[in-house]
């Protein structure tokens, strides 16, 4: 099996890219080893603060975001970092030629439980008429990514990762603590039977995302014609590591749970490198009314609807939206 560094150099990745993606995996490599430990290395439960998000911050979620934050400080490639557990963008290097911004570890309600969490991130051309401390140098589509991946930690530790042609899985080796190439090319299927959706919030709806779930629900007596499975990690590093595995549609839509907050998931963090993701395996990723990768972030943590997957299912979803 091939190793992480010379595949990205087959693919004439620029040796400073490639060593920032090497400063990335350093960081998500003692994020493994620390959640592997769980009760053990006295990282579970909750601190007393709450993040600019205004969730409570779990243990791991603060030891993760320092951890990725101090490595990347010290990267002189690296012009300024984002996450979504720091309020404003922490400025690096002057010189540095990279935007880091991070999810430091997605799916913290699942830490306790010793569920699926992981860490997704993505990596922006700096802008070079810009302080390091402007927050506008992260106003960028998710068109001018230069690379975007996530690290999964499961039952294996695995990274999804792309540098802008294709998708591609590797799997943390534990015996010398490389990741290795397990799958060249992922591709999502076009078609799919299974949907992801936190269906405690169909209450608070609105209408497209209603009438779309209800058709899938009745199967094969209902407009589609046949049976669609449900399933839900409440992490969307998981979900989305499904699909791209075997297809299927991830929906976190806007809702009128609360007026100020109408979608949940944060535009840079998570939504912006998930669809590059998706979309370099064949899938789409959708707000219902745009693709997402074009969509320019207005602020650090911007939130927007997210429906994303197999090309087909995404397609079919939009219309709900759009009629």
């Amino acid at each position: 099996m091939q190793r992480l560094i010379p595949t990205l150099r087959s693919d004439q990745v620029d040796l400073e890219l490639l060593m920032l993606i090497r400063t990335v995996l350093a960081g998500c490599k003692e994020i493994s080893f620390r959640v592997s430990q769980g009760a053990l290395g006295g990282v579970l439960g909750s601190t007393l603060d709450e993040n600019i998000q205004g969730e409570q911050q779990k243990k791991l979620d603060v030891i993760a975001n320092q951890l990725l934050k101090s490595m990347l400080l010290n990267d002189t490639n690296v012009r300024a970092i984002a996450s979504e557990e720091e309020d404003s963008i922490v400025a690096a290097h002057e010189d540095g030629k990279y935007l880091v911004a991070f999810d430091p570890l997605d799916g913290s309600s699942n830490i306790d439980i010793n569920g699926q969490i992981g860490t997704i991130f993505t990596i922006l051309p700096a802008i070079k008429e810009l302080s390091a401390d402007d927050p506008k140098q992260f106003e960028q589509s998710g068109r001018n990514q230069l690379a975007a991946g996530y690290v999964l930690y499961g039952p294996s530790t695995m990274l999804v990762l792309t540098t802008g042609s294709k998708t591609r899985c590797f799997t943390l080796d534990r015996t010398h603590g490389g990741f290795l190439l397990t799958n060249d090319e992922v591709r999502v299927p076009l078609q799919t039977q299974e949907f992801s959706i936190n269906m405690a919030n169909s209450r608070f709806w609105f209408e497209p995302t209603k009438f779309y779930i209800n058709d899938l629900l009745q199967g094969e007596s209902g407009i589609r014609k046949k049976r669609f499975n449900m399933r839900w990690n409440a992490a969307m590093v998981g979900d989305i590591h499904r699909v791209l595995t075997r297809g299927g549609i991830f929906l976190y839509p806007e809702d009128k749970r609360d007026p100020a907050k109408p979608a949940k998931l944060r535009l840079l963090y998570e939504a912006m490198p998930m669809a590059m993701l998706v979309e370099n395996a064949g899938g789409k990723a959708s707000t219902g009314l745009q693709d997402i990768l074009d969509i320019t972030p207005d602020g650090l943590h911007q939130r927007v609807p997210v429906i994303m997957g197999s090309s087909d299912e995404v397609e079919r979803c939009c219309y709900y939206y759009t009629d």
